[in-house]
This record gives structure tokens, sequence and C-alpha cells, in this order.
């Protein structure tokens, strides 16, 4: 009887579809949430390769096992450029990885997260606490709200603004829209930075062809980096950051303040600038 329940539990899989001719199946321990939110569906997944994953809409957001390179990435390298950050925001990232990362830094005096379904935080929060307690801490604003209409409402009030989007489908279409970077360029301060996740080389390179121009539109200094996250389409990933002023090349490696991290080095920092011919030539 044991040895049945056994093959049943482990003959039940989740698969994303990450693109319509690749799927991302991974063998599941147990279905642990599953809800149809006034956004989106969501479900967390207890999963054997990954531990418990986050799902919108059938696409993989975060994993237990592999979230900090992607939480890291999409923080550290802004927040270190800047130097002293001390209001910063985060768009979407309800689970609140970002937010956890972007406590570290003593300077920080307020970390306002502005995500649009509050289920993304309350499950986050019950499924996923070693990625969300950051959540609770008395410097962090949340707002459950519009994450475009937010920054359009706050002008010069940001020195990082960190855009933690689900990809490019429905309500998220707006947050890669160049009307929404003019927005975030206007909502930060006169030497602000922002970094957006901007998807796969090996198969989103129109969208990370159209951003990257669209922002180096509107900012003067524009970098495309790199991080290689195992639970997301091809494993490698983009990030696009927008500065007024700093330029992440410049960054002194002695001036890294030594937080602890499983990811982000200030070696790492540097080597994420290097881009391959292949990705280099999305830029030109």
């Amino acid at each position: 009887m044991y040895e049945d329940q056994q093959k049943q539990v482990f003959d039940l899989w989740v698969s994303e579809e990450q693109m319509p001719t690749m799927r991302l199946s991974l063998q599941a321990l147990d279905v642990l949430h599953t809800e149809k939110t006034e956004y989106q569906h969501l479900a967390i997944v207890d999963t054997m390769p990954f531990g418990r994953v986050l799902f919108l809409d059938g696409i993989i957001q975060t994993t237990v096992k592999d979230e900090f390179v992607y939480h890291e990435m999409i923080t550290h390298p802004a927040l270190n450029t800047h130097g002293s950050p001390k209001n910063v925001l985060v768009i979407g990232g309800g689970d609140g990885g970002a937010i956890r990362e972007i406590l570290k830094y003593p300077t920080v005096e307020k970390a306002t997260l502005v995500e649009i379904d509050e289920k993304v935080v309350k499950y986050s929060k019950k499924y996923l606490p070693e990625i969300s307690f950051a959540l609770n801490d008395p410097k962090v604003e949340v707002r459950f709200e519009d994450g475009i209409k937010h920054v359009a409402g706050h002008k010069g009030v940001y020195d990082v603004i960190t855009v933690d989007s689900p990809d490019p489908i429905g309500p998220a279409v707006g947050l890669f829209a160049r009307d929404f970077y003019q927005n975030i360029f206007e909502a930060l301060t006169d030497d602000g930075i922002f970094v957006a996740q901007t998807e796969s080389p090996w198969f989103n390179r129109d969208l990370i062809a159209r951003v990257y121009k669209d922002i180096s539109s509107i900012f003067p200094i524009t970098r495309l980096m790199l991080a290689y996250i195992p639970s997301y389409p091809g494993g490698m990933w983009s990030f696009t950051m927008g500065s007024k002023k700093y330029d992440p090349l410049d960054f002194d490696e002695s001036k890294f303040p030594g937080y602890k991290t499983r990811y982000y080095t200030p070696k790492i920092h540097k080597a994420a600038f290097a881009l391959p011919p292949f990705v280099e030539e999305l830029l030109k």
C-alpha cells in the first residue's frame, strides 16, 4: 500500500510551457495552493528539483532553490553602483526576495513594494518564508496598486527602482513600454538608477533589443547584464540597467561592504556586464 502511494506521489508532474515548442516539467511532491486571483492564476507547488515553486499563469516566478541568483542580481549591482541609496522602490516582486536583499544596505531608510496582486504577498508569506520574511520589516511599505500608475505619480522620489516583473503577458506588457521607462526616469532622483529583468537572450531577443533601445534613448547610461538561473528559459537571464549618473562598469570592488550573498560578488558584478558576441549584437 505504501509503495502504491509513493508511486502516485512521484507520478505527479507540473509543467511550464516556456515556449510554444519547449516545456519544463518538474516532478512534484505536493500542490500547496492554487487560486484564480483577481489578476492571474496563482499556484505554489512543492517540487523535487527546485523545492517550493511559485507559478503565476503557469509560469515559474521563483523557486526556493535558485531564487537567490535572481534576487541578488536584480538588486545588488544597482545598489552598489549608486553607493548610498536611501529610498528604494520595487515594482512587482510580491514574493519579497528583492526587498530582502535591499534591506541588507544600512543606508536604506525606506523600501517600498508596489505589487498589484495582494494574493502573491499573502501566499508568499505563508509558503515561501525564507524569501518573503523581510516584508514584515518596519522599513518596508507594501502597497497593493498598479506600479505603472505609482511611478507616474511620484516624481524625483526614489534613488533606486527595481522592476521585478513577470513575463510581458497581459497586464505586465505595460512594464516593458517606453512610456513606463520615461516615467521611471522622472520618478528617480538626480543620481538615480533603475534595473529591470528583461528575459532570455535565447528566446526573447527582439524584446531585449527593443527594451535596450528604449531605455538608452532615455537614460545617459544603459547597460545589459547576465546571470544564470536554471529554472528560467534557457538558463541565461538578462537584466537592463538605466542610470542617470553612475556607470556600473566603474564600480570600485574595494567599496563593496561585504554583505552576505550566495551569487553576487564584486567580481561577478563586473563579469555580469561582459557579454558574449551573440548578446552584444542585440544592442547594436
